[in-house]
């Protein structure tokens, strides 16, 4: 990678298999939650991403290329971390670290869409810099709805 376009593509390949390893994931986590708020949450934001992707697909259409995905590191070391959860924890202390877990992913997506969306206003892809703003306004959002799940009841004790 040399130019920014460079990396403005690699980045996009990289969430877009980020997405639909997620998709993968998130199901397990409804399952283990054990709080119903909790639950919903993780199905909730399972939909919206299955959108997401779609959404990504329009963005590589925009600029002239297929949606292809390209192996995200940290997206498998999250969703690696988040089964070991699953595994070891029990009690409040698994719900706990759950939506952690699932912060730590909204916060690696609002990173990346944080920049993707200002690579692409910055290189002229208008109609990928408007998608890719909704898409980071959705995980901003979702990382609202967690924040407020975990103060509310989730980290009570």
């Amino acid at each position: 990678m040399k130019t920014l376009a460079d990396i403005f593509v690699h980045t996009l390949k990289d969430v877009y298999y980020a997405e639909n390893a997620i998709t993968k994931a998130l199901p397990n986590v409804a399952k283990a939650a054990k709080d119903a708020k909790l639950k919903q949450a993780a199905n909730d934001h399972l939909a919206e991403t299955k959108d997401q992707i779609e959404v990504l697909k329009q963005v590589f259409k925009s600029i002239g290329l297929k949606a292809e995905g390209e192996k995200c590191d940290a997206i498998e070391g999250l969703i690696k971390e988040t089964d070991g959860l699953i595994e070891e924890a029990s009690g409040t202390a698994l719900d706990a670290g759950l939506l952690a877990a699932c912060q730590a992913v909204e916060h690696y997506e609002i990173a990346r869409y944080g920049s993707l969306r200002e690579w692409a206003k910055e290189l002229g892809h208008d109609e990928a810099h408007t998608l890719l703003s909704g898409i980071l306004d959705q995980e901003k959002a979702t990382n609202n709805k967690l924040t407020n799940l975990a103060i509310s009841s989730i980290n009570k004790t």
